[in-house]
Order: structure tokens, then sequence, then C-alpha cells
């Protein structure tokens, strides 16, 4: 009987030794130096862009396949390139203040991605998450599309976003009346371009 008891056992021993272990995620930086976001607002007489630096985030991996990660956004870098010279100037300043963004009590935004689904195809996902702007937080979902170029994994991804939900609110045909053209729409764009290792 003992020795029945002595050969599960190094059975099980061995069988464990042999198994692999579960892999650990791994998470890749992102590449801040080529990472950013345009950003995209519209009004009744057209349209307003720029771009937003990304401060730092990462993708998480397990076993080759994209599960999560974050990323933080420095709002104190917005930029408009649509225009230039003092108009330019005055629009960004506009953008930092507490009518839109109110950089100098927020100044990041921030999402986090709590589901990766694949949407069948190599490096098509719909991300699920949460995005927080002014300290306010709400859970959003968009598709994105990783590629591989030199060497490098490009993630791109268009998001439109309601910012009245984030209480900005400065120009809105929903919130004031009788704006006429200089209503701006609550609706406004980002296209994500995230750049991080293989």
């Amino acid at each position: 009987m003992k020795r029945i008891y002595f050969a599960l056992f190094l059975a099980a021993g061995l069988g464990f030794a042999f198994t692999n272990p579960a892999s650990a995620p791994v998470n890749v930086p992102v590449d801040l130096s080529s990472s950013y976001v345009k950003w995209t607002g519209y009004k009744v007489t057209g349209k307003h862009f720029g771009k937003v630096r990304i401060k730092s985030g990462n993708l998480t991996y397990n076993e080759g396949v994209l599960t999560g990660g974050s990323f933080v956004l420095d709002m104190k870098t917005i930029t408009v390139e649509d225009i230039t010279g003092a108009y330019a100037d005055k629009l960004k300043g506009h953008l930092m203040s507490d009518d839109f963004f109110g950089v100098e009590k927020h100044p990041t935004a921030k999402f986090d991605i709590t589901k990766a689904i694949s949407r069948g195809t190599p490096g098509a996902y719909k991300f699920i998450g949460n995005l927080t702007i002014k300290g306010i937080t709400k859970e959003i979902r968009f598709n994105t599309d990783l590629k591989e170029e030199a060497g490098k994994t490009v993630g791109l991804a268009k998001i439109t976003l309601d910012r009245s939900e984030y209480d900005i609110r400065f120009g809105s045909g929903t919130f004031f009346e009788n704006l006429g053209d200089k209503t701006i729409y609550d609706d406004f764009d980002l296209e994500v371009n995230l750049v991080s290792g293989k």
C-alpha cells in the first residue's frame, strides 16, 4: 500500500514538474516619441483640429494576445494645427481654460482598457474601458486595429465622444439657446495613434 501511495505521489510530482505554468502577462511600454492623439472639434462654421501627446502608457499581452493596457494624455501639450499665429494661441488658451478641459486643475486624461475582445482577424479588437477627462470617468467602447510597422506595433482607433458628458459645455446648443453660428457641436473625434514594441 505504501508503494502505491509513493507511486501516486511521485507521478503527481512529475506531472506538476513537466506541466508548463500559465504565462505571466507582459507589459509593453508605449513609444512616447511616436504616439499621439489627434482631436477634431466641430462647429456650425467649420472645425478645428490638433494633437495631444501621450505622457505614459503600456499594452498588456498574454501569450501574444492583447488583454489590456492604459495610457495617460498630457493635456498641457494640446496643439492647434488648422490655424496659426495669434488665432491658434487664443484657441489653445481657450481649450486649456475651465470652459473646456481645465488643464490647470486636470493636467492629464486617462484611458484604462478593461476588456479587449478579438473581432475575429489578427490585430482587430474591440476595446471596452474607462475614459477619464476633467476627473469624470465614463465607460466607452470602440474598435481598434493593430499592425506591424518597422518592428513596432501601431494601434489605430477613431473614437467619437460627447464632450458634455465630461462637463465641457461651452457653446453647446444642448445647454444654451440662440447661439446661432457660434454653436459648437457636442460630439468631437479622437484619432489614436499608439506605437509600442512588439
